[in-house]
């Protein structure tokens, strides 16, 4: 029984190098108010000397070559010594009481999944926090807001990013673990395969990681780009968690303002139309951030991000439903 003994997390955090996310996350983990656990680091290459704040019996170093994530991820699954497999970023550290709130929540839940909000961490400059509000707000999330900053109520999801995810060693090997044959996308695979397979993924509130985000403005729009790229492909080829609607309507905003654009040469009507309802979506998005941010500047950076972020997702999720093979991509 998980109440008798306290379990062991085996904390995996994929990386190309040791770099500065990982000088700040590192010691954060180590000050946790959780004693049994490990932390497996996979960088590409084994550093020719190792830091001193990496001189700690809990941690361990498994080079691996010029992989992606998900094979870094499933690399360090089957080096794992504990029970629970912990997933989070190397651009990401956990709250003090991040393993104390998974171990309470998977006795009492019963569940072999725990995922939790990401959110954007104060420290982030005036840019990364501009991008992360973009996820926060209702049109930028696209309603998956309760990923970035915790929601009202804990529940049950069908799909969750792996940068706060928490799984049973047991589970996720029996599934056989991520599909390395897509990354970005791959955790939405292992959701899909889990909900496919009769486990349920369980939303804890508190479970709280903070993670840094891309800054403003190409590689945040990289980041939304290869997500709608997955998203696009993975809503034709693996529907049951990829083919809800909220995804498709970036593509229906890109192609109805292209629609509109051309339609404009032909009668005046439709660029005043065109005009005006692109001018009622920007004072929605603009209501939509007023109330989150008190600065004027990541008010006016956060509108701009959702209009382009949208153009872009929707772009590139028209790509990805038509693509007939998804090629995986390395950082």
């Amino acid at each position: 029984m998980i109440n008798m003994v306290r379990i062991k997390f085996s904390i995996i955090i994929p990386v190309k190098e040791i770099n500065d996310y990982i000088k700040e996350s590192i010691p954060n983990i180590l000050q946790i108010n959780y004693k049994n656990y490990e932390i497996i680091i996979l960088p590409n290459e084994k550093p020719g000397n190792i830091p001193n704040f990496l001189n700690n019996k809990k941690i361990k170093i498994i080079p691996t070559g010029k992989v992606s994530p998900a094979i870094k991820r499933d690399l360090g699954a089957k080096n794992a010594g504990g029970e629970y497999l912990a997933f989070i970023d190397d651009d990401a550290y956990p709250k003090n009481d991040w393993l104390s709130i998974a171990e309470r929540t998977l006795s009492n839940k019963k569940v072999a999944v725990v995922c939790g909000p990401a959110i954007t961490p104060k420290e982030d400059s005036i840019s990364q926090r501009a991008s992360g509000l973009f996820f926060e707000t209702f049109f930028g999330g696209g309603g998956l807001s309760y990923r970035y900053k915790p929601a009202k109520n804990s529940f049950y999801v069908d799909d969750f990013p792996s940068v706060n995810f928490i799984i049973s060693k047991r589970v996720f090997l029996d599934i056989g673990g991520f599909d390395n044959e897509f990354w970005p996308g791959e955790d939405t695979k292992l959701c899909r395969d889990l909900i496919k397979n009769g486990y349920k993924i369980w939303y804890e509130k508190n479970l709280i990681v903070y993670h840094h985000r891309r800054k403003l403005m190409i590689p945040h729009l990289k980041q939304i780009g290869n997500y709608g790229k997955h998203r696009g492909y993975f809503a034709r080829k693996f529907p049951e968690n990829s083919r809800k609607p909220i995804y498709f309507f970036p593509s229906l905003f890109l192609l109805g303002n292209l629609l509109l654009f051309v339609l404009s040469f032909v009668n005046g009507f439709f660029f005043l139309l065109w005009v005006g309802l692109f001018l009622i979506y920007l004072l929605i998005i603009a209501i939509d951030v007023v109330f989150r941010t008190n600065s004027l500047i990541i008010w006016i950076l956060t509108v701009i991000t959702i209009f382009l972020s949208h153009l872009t997702y929707g772009f590139k999720f028209i790509i990805g439903l038509l693509s007939k093979k998804f090629r995986s991509e390395l950082r």
